[in-house]
């Protein structure tokens, strides 16, 4: 059985920074995560021409997150808050990445904002800013490294989180100021934030399509590795 190919993809900036011309970029834990657990890790650029030609070579699909948010447009919003800052082309790519994606049944595995993304792809809508919107909120955007936990979640029974970490409760780390507000049709919350905010969806008309609002590449706890244990598992079966 070969190993699976897990597209991942990529963050984009016009200047700036790392140079003066836009650039493509990928923290390398999204890879090694993957890798790891026998996965080849496939960084995916923004062509949206391409997005077929991506979906026929991938057994796995990683919607990574980023300092940016979904366009409020595409889930009905007709104003934007001023902290929300879009990528309209990156958005584009990865809607189509998604679209394909459960269409084919390819595993699907949204992180932070690729959470967000699947949402929406399937119909949901998203809070545009935690601190105005949730009463009480805890510290989404923790400000202790990413590399700990910022707060715990409780996970919900009798979902496919439930069954791949084993816990109710799992502590992770927290660097969003948006979360889903309405969860799509046919979507399960699969994880809450004791202040409410919703942390993790998955589509159950999907063999594999889960969305974290955490960062398990990261590995904070077992729980991290085992998502993404599982995760890689699913494509190795996609891809046999």
């Amino acid at each position: 059985m070969r190993p699976p190919v897990i597209g991942i993809t990529l963050d984009y900036e016009e200047n700036g920074g790392y140079s003066k011309m836009p650039w493509y970029a990928l923290r390398e834990n999204y890879c090694s995560s993957v890798s790891t657990f026998g996965g080849i890790p496939l960084p995916l650029p923004h062509e949206v021409a391409l997005v077929d030609h991506y979906l026929g070579m991938i057994d796995g699909l990683v919607v990574t997150g980023g300092a940016f948010d979904v366009n409020p447009a595409l889930y009905g919003e007709t104003t934007q808050h001023e902290t929300v800052k879009v990528k309209d082309r990156r958005t584009r790519f990865e809607y189509g990445m998604v679209q394909g994606a459960i269409h084919r049944n390819i595993p699907i595995l949204g992180i932070c904002g690729g959470q967000q993304l699947l949402n929406v792809v399937l119909g949901g809508t998203l809070i545009q800013h935690i601190p105005d919107t949730v009463k009480h909120p805890l510290e989404h955007e923790q400000k202790n490294p990413r590399t700990e936990p910022g707060h715990e979640v409780r996970i919900a029974a009798n979902t496919l989180l439930s069954r791949i970490v084993g816990h109710e409760t799992i502590a992770v780390n927290s660097a969003h100021h948006q979360a889903v507000a309405s969860p799509a049709p046919g979507s399960i919350v699969n994880a809450t934030a004791p202040d409410g905010v919703i942390e993790g969806i998955e589509f159950s008309g999907h063999p594999f399509c889960l969305g974290v609002q955490w960062h398990p590449e990261y590995f904070v706890t077992d729980a991290d590795r085992k998502i993404m244990d599982a995760f890689v598992q699913a494509a190795a079966k996609k891809a046999a």
